[in-house]
Formats: C-alpha cells, structure tokens, sequence
C-alpha cells in the first residue's frame, strides 16, 4: 500500500456528548461521553490506516496537552511529524442528538507564530520524501493567513507530490487558487467560496468544470444525503448513498476524502472508486468512532451504493 502524508494544521481534542435532545437554557443530561483526538487531517489518516495504508502525520499540536494525540499515534502507527507550539490544541464540544443533529461548540486553539510555521514549510522536503501523496485538510489555526496555506500546497506540489485537499471559507478559496490534485468540498462550502448558491445545482457544475480547467483534475463534491458528485478527468459521476440511522455527521467528509484517494491510489473503476467511498461515507454517520470497524457492514453498504455516470 502507499505511504502517505497527512497535514493538520489545526487539530482538536473532540468531546461529544450523547443525548437525547438538547434543551437550551435547561439541565440536559447526557447519555454517553466520548473523547477523541481528532482533526480533518487525522480522521483522514485513521480511515486511510484502516485501508492499509503507512501514515505520517504532521501539523501545529499544542505542547500543553499532547498526551491523547500520542495516544493515538502510538495506536495506529503513525509517524508523529508534528511541530509542538505552546499553548493547548483546542477543544471542541459537539452535542450529538438521538435525531443525528449535531451542535459544535469549537474552541479556538493556540496561536502559531511565524517561527513555527516557516519550520514547517522548511521541513516539508524531509517529510515528502518517500511519500505517495499528501492530504492538507482542516481549518487554519490562529496566526495563520491562508496565503501562507497556498505556500504550502505550492511547495507540496514542486516537491512532486499529488495533494488532496478539504478546508472552508479563505482557506478553501486560497486553496483552489492552487490547484492541488483533488479537492473536496461540500456543496455549502463551495458554493460560499465561490459566491454561488448552494441550491444552485447547475451553477454548482459550471464552477466544478471551471476548477478543473484551472488545474484541479478531481474535484469530489459532498452533498449530504443526497450523495456524492464527482467531477473526474473524462467524466462526471453520481453517487447515491443507502439509507442509513445517522448516530453522527462528525467525519463523514474525512472518510469520504480517504476513501476516495484509496480507490484512486488503487487505480479501481471510477465506479467503484465512488461506490466504495459513499459506503464508508454512509457507515461513518452511522456512528461515533472514526474508522472502518465493520467491514462486513461496510460490504452490506457497499452494495446499496447507486453509481451512475453523467453528461
């Protein structure tokens, strides 16, 4: 399998509170509390893991609370290339009702001096070597401009790597500034990137195919229950996914992104590329662990997956 590079710029200790319903301005009481080291980056590396393939991850972890990442690391056999800054990697709060909605309180996470990210960007030669690809997905930490994010996809490419990318907001749009290899947003995420509605469907195409003249020969865009669009080199996809008890929304798009670049890596059927991908996709909102922990209810989804090409 292939040896990947994961960046997480800004990742989070993730505490989801299960509960019945949330009731504002009263006492709630939860059903189950879980912990997480998490981040888009890293729940990409974990589902990656799980489809066989060697991790290193890098990034921006506060030096005040590392304890659980290296937990994590340690468990899954990544190789740990992060840069500590003082200060606490952040917390997020996500309140997780029985109906699948999903309430995120984020907190804001240290700040990130210059120092620390020229050592990243200085470091990235040593930590794309011998790399079949790398994944750039998150939000930015405090401190950090999104031209400095365009850097660092710039100087992944010269360093010949092909890059899969996933953030928002200036950060999705400086990033499609520079063409990685694959992108994928979400609907909402692309159409407010690029100033277009997100109920616009054909609008929505248009943007897609001008992104890929532009240089972004994959670009994979989420759509909820309503499946996967997928703008390939030759041919536009759609996917369907099966119905599904939602436990979680929480790495849905991280699980979809690894999926899609393990298929691709694999150099699958375009529509087994995608029908494998929406059945990971629809089995990680079906529950609160990242990862593929049931393969066979993997396969059982797999199979309800609808694929079809589109003009």
């Amino acid at each position: 399998m292939a040896r990947i590079l994961t960046l997480t710029l800004n990742p989070a200790l993730d505490l989801t509170v299960r509960l019945a319903h949330l009731e504002l301005g009263a006492v709630n009481r939860s059903e189950a509390v879980l912990t997480q080291a998490a981040g888009k980056g890293l729940n990409v590396a974990q589902v990656l893991a799980d489809l066989g393939h060697r991790l290193t991850v890098a990034g921006f972890l506060g030096a005040d609370n590392p304890a659980p990442f290296e937990a994590l690391f340690q468990r899954r056999g990544f190789t740990d290339a992060f840069i500590r800054v003082p200060g606490e990697t952040r917390s997020n709060i996500k309140l997780a009702e029985r109906s699948g909605r999903i309430s995120d309180l984020n907190g804001p996470g240290p700040e990130v001096d210059a120092a620390a990210q020229d050592r990243l960007l200085d470091g990235l030669a040593s930590l794309a070597a011998g790399q079949d690809l790398a994944v750039v997905a998150g939000s930015l930490p405090r401190g950090v401009d999104p031209l400095w994010l365009g850097e660092l996809l710039q100087r992944l490419k010269r360093l010949g790597l092909r890059v899969a990318f996933d953030s928002s907001g200036a950060a999705l749009r400086q990033g499609l500034a520079a063409a990685p290899w694959l992108v994928k947003p979400n609907a909402e995420e692309l159409a407010e990137a690029c100033g277009l509605s997100a109920t616009d469907e054909q609008a929505l195409d248009d943007q897609a195919r001008r992104l890929q003249a532009q240089g972004i020969e994959q670009l994979v865009l989420s759509q909820g229950a309503a499946g996967v669009r997928w703008f390939a080199p030759s041919q536009c996809w759609q996917s369907t996914p099966p119905r599904v008890e939602v436990a979680s929304t929480v790495g849905a798009g991280d699980s979809l992104l690894a999926a899609m670049v393990h298929g691709l890596l694999s150099d699958w059927p375009a529509a087994r590329v995608l029908r494998h991908a929406t059945a990971v996709a629809a089995l990680a909102v079906s529950q609160f662990d990242v990862g593929i922990g049931d393969p066979q209810r993997l396969a059982q989804l797999e199979s309800q997956v609808a694929v079809r090409p589109l003009d």
